[in-house]
């Protein structure tokens, strides 16, 4: 019987994630390193060293890939320059991810165009090419080949108010969670996506300094609080390790209970 130390643990295995300098995805990337992996992290440039030096105190490997995740050349050109250099990528975390914000009549194409190719077509030339990776290497022996964890958002499931491009981002990466899910689960790969909720971090920024708004948003939180990066690092974890193998396609939300009020 497989104990729970051996069904949480990440030994052995290489990460690469997106959007791990700040915020969630430095909590998640610290996380995967917590429990055994090393982690390979997309940045635009190497002036933040901060994950890469958490990451390495905690006596795993970890190396900056630079990439921009707004032009599409720049992310069909990742993967096989990872490859290349000898890695296998067993986890997949895209939380790499931006924000604009106009009324929709006023909405310019420009934001519109860089918030789907950063929020939802990256993360599919990254699913795409790190799908077949894995689809090419044989499965382990529980026969797995690898996880795939999408960043969605509460906007997965709702409009939201003068961000109708995230919102129609975060929607495509749910589905594309889904029909990815459907596509490889049957292959030894697990695609899941978090939706996280209302989150203190850099991006809410503009939502946390709007004080009746923020008022409002907090009175629907049944956990009476806005969350915290650590609230992810159980959840990014279970959905990379064996213990949620039997987990395909699903939107986690983590969220204080906002979902089910």
């Amino acid at each position: 019987m497989t104990s729970i130390q051996q069904l949480f643990s990440l030994e052995g295995q290489t990460a690469l994630v997106t959007g791990g300098t700040r915020g969630i995805g430095q909590s998640m990337a610290l996380a995967l390193a917590e429990a055994g992996a090393d982690v390979l992290l997309v940045q635009r440039d190497e002036s933040n060293t901060a994950t890469k030096q958490a990451i390495e105190k905690l006596g795993r490997k970890a190396q900056i890939y630079t990439a921009d995740l707004a032009s599409n050349d720049s992310m069909k050109a990742l993967v096989p320059k990872v490859l290349a250099d000898g890695h296998h990528i067993h986890i997949l975390l895209n939380c790499g991810g931006i924000q604009r914000r106009h009324p929709a009549h006023q909405f310019p194409d420009e934001d519109w165009n860089e918030v789907l190719q950063v929020n939802l077509n990256a993360v599919f030339t990254l699913c795409r090419d790190v799908g077949a990776h894995m689809l090419s290497r044989q499965p382990d022996q529980s026969g797995r080949r690898g996880s795939i964890i999408n960043i969605a958002s509460l906007l997965t499931f709702q409009g939201g108010i003068n961000v109708p491009a995230y919102a129609a981002s975060k929607g495509g990466v749910g589905q594309l969670t889904k029909a990815l899910s459907n596509q490889w689960g049957g292959q030894g790969i697990t695609v899941n996506a978090i939706a996280p909720g209302y989150i203190a971090t850099e991006m809410n920024t503009a939502l946390m300094q709007d004080e009746k708004r923020a008022a409002s948003i907090l009175e629907r939180i049944p956990a009476g609080r806005w969350g915290s990066p650590d609230d992810f690092k159980g959840g990014v974890v279970y959905l990379a390790s064996r213990a949620s193998q039997y987990v395909n396609g699903e939107v986690l939300t983590i969220d204080g209970g906002w979902m089910g009020r």
